[in-house]
């Protein structure tokens, strides 16, 4: 529940009335947004604002096919919330978030969306667990 009412306060937030985290504290403020799930998404939509340069530098070089100003605002919002989690956090493992990302890509977009976030994603959990073995001096599966 976390993960989509981050998208959704995100979302909304692409449209420029209101930053992300004044739409989620008004539904929040109205009961729609709750204990575990508001916390999921405070610390989401603080992830994405606060990395959302690099995050965007990452989509470009990761998906060079789909530019940002020609996707979809959802489209958009999946992919720079769902690599803030995947690269940023360390509340849930990256492949559960990818999964959860995949999920949420399918249900609000379609399939292309999905396969697009599920490549996107992907990789760069593969290039995080590679970078991570390396700074500890261990080799990867890959």
């Amino acid at each position: 529940m976390g993960r989509r009412d981050a998208l959704t306060a995100l979302y909304e937030a692409e449209f420029g009335l209101r930053s992300a985290a004044e739409i989620l504290k008004r539904r929040a403020d109205a009961g729609d947004v709750e204990g575990e799930s508001l916390a999921i998404a405070r610390a989401l939509i603080e992830l994405v604002e606060s990395h959302r340069p690099g995050i965007d530098s990452a989509l470009v070089r990761l998906a060079p096919a789909f530019p940002l100003a020609t996707l979809t605002h959802i489209d958009r919002t999946i992919l720079r919330v769902g690599l803030a989690e995947v690269v940023h956090s360390r509340a849930a493992a990256p492949a559960e978030a990818l999964a959860a990302w995949t999920a949420l890509a399918r249900t609000y977009s379609g399939e292309p969306a999905r396969k697009l976030v599920s490549g996107v994603l992907g990789t760069a959990q593969r290039e995080g667990s590679t970078a991570s073995a390396e700074r500890d001096g261990g080799a990867t599966d890959e």
